[in-house]
């Protein structure tokens, strides 16, 4: 007969892996609106957890990328599971979202600092991809001309907004800026307390007054220019990549 101690570590084993098939089964039948929380759930129970993440990667690899795609990425990212983060290096090297370039331009580099949950370094290298598009002369500057908003292609611009949502559980992104905007009919002194860019007559003072993970409001980042002026955020707002 088994002794006591061993009977209730055996439930409690049982009674975990029962959950984690719950919620693997959730992910299996539910919509698509409803898997974010079970995502997080699944966090909660260690390496099952993980490996039933890595399973939905798996499933979802043909999709397009959605927001409980990058909170799974980040989750087995964050695990510092050596048999999470090894399968994510074996069977995803390049990501888990395609990231189309006309400009041929390399966007890995800003999936990783998403996925690590690192947004202040990822807002700092979407400016850099920006200045990529803009062209040489902007690389050496290290920012952008409004004028030069224009000329980014559609693939890009959308590309870079996708990493945003993608990763931020649909929070952050120009798109999403872009509706606020709408929705507070393009009034930008309405907008910015908003996304919690300025505070009355107070402008949030970069980078420790901006709030660098998902606690910030909605739209809070990426932030782009937003030290130069509102021309080259209306030049963004006003792309032709949000109506494509």
């Amino acid at each position: 007969m088994s002794s006591p101690s061993t009977h209730c570590g055996s439930n409690s084993v049982t009674n975990t892996m029962d959950q984690v098939t719950v919620l693997r089964e959730k992910l299996q039948s539910e919509p698509e609106k409803n898997w974010l929380p079970v995502i997080q759930d699944l966090a909660n129970f260690g390496e099952a957890g993980l490996m039933v993440l890595l399973d939905f990667l798996r499933s979802q690899r043909d999709n397009p990328a959605t927001p409980a795609v990058g909170k799974a990425h980040q989750i087995l990212v964050a695990s510092g599971s050596a048999i999470a983060l090894d399968s994510l290096e074996k069977e995803f090297p390049n990501g888990v979202m395609p990231r189309a370039s006309d400009q041929q331009i390399d966007y890995l580099p800003l999936e990783n600092l998403l996925a690590a949950q690192n947004f202040q370094e990822a807002d700092v290298v979407t400016l850099q991809k920006f200045c990529e598009l803009a062209g040489p002369v902007a690389l050496r500057r290290k920012w952008v001309y409004f004028s030069e908003v224009n000329s980014f292609p559609i693939a890009d611009l959308q590309t870079v907004d996708r990493l945003w949502q993608v990763y931020s559980e649909g929070k952050f992104g120009f798109s999403i800026q872009r509706e606020l905007w709408f929705g507070v009919s393009r009034n930008w002194d309405r907008l910015w307390p908003k996304i919690g860019w300025r505070d009355g007559r107070t402008w949030t003072r970069y980078p420790g007054g901006f709030t660098w993970d998902l606690s910030a409001p909605r739209g809070h980042l990426p932030l782009t220019n937003q030290l130069r002026g509102v021309r080259m955020m209306e030049a963004l707002m006003n792309h032709p990549a949000w109506n494509s």
